[in-house]
């Protein structure tokens, strides 16, 4: 398809973003698999080290930040949105620069810091945590779709108005897997 007509595709629902980032959270669990934890159980057991928390979660972000920003230059694509049939691309339908998608990833990373705020306020511990970081990735920060005052038909989310970025749906007759 050529770039106007990606940007002439409607966005996807709330539900399909949704089930989306349930199925990319999934699909996270194995990146982090391979890329923290064999790495770091090799080092605590071999050597018996264990980064501060603060370096593991500044790695962890790196990481995560190179998938997404590989998937959204190659094809705008991650496996989860190529399963949902949701793409996301830049202004005028074209697909992002790395310096776009390192910017959407770092708005699409904000939810972080309600969770954060909420953590602390109530002094969340251990499952309440979790609880939390869920209910806000998967539900509340999907939402901003509904905030989108200027272009309704649109529903673009926080991190996409931020990183002047879009999802779309793409229709079922033309989904490649790459």
């Amino acid at each position: 398809m050529t770039p106007a007509e990606l940007n002439a595709l409607p966005a996807p629902q709330f539900w399909r973003r949704v089930s989306c980032a349930l199925y990319e959270q999934l699909v996270l669990l194995g990146v982090i698999a391979l890329t923290f934890l064999v790495p770091n159980l090799g080092l605590g057991i071999l050597f018996g080290i264990s980064l501060p928390s603060w370096l593991t979660f500044l790695y962890l972000y790196v990481v995560l930040g190179i998938y997404f920003v590989w998937y959204w230059t190659k094809s705008g694509q991650t496996l989860a949105m190529q399963t949902w049939r949701v793409r996301m691309i830049g202004s005028g339908g074209y697909n992002l620069t790395r310096r776009q998608a390192i910017w959407r990833y770092v708005f699409g990373s904000l939810w972080i810091v309600p969770c954060v705020l909420l953590q602390w306020l109530f002094e969340l511990q251990k499952w309440q945590i979790i609880e939390m970081l869920f209910t806000v990735a998967l539900f509340l920060w999907p939402l901003s779709i509904y905030l989108d005052r200027v272009n309704p038909l649109l529903r673009q989310s926080l991190p996409d108005r931020f990183g002047r970025t879009r999802l779309i749906e793409l229709p079922k007759n033309l989904v490649t897997l790459t």
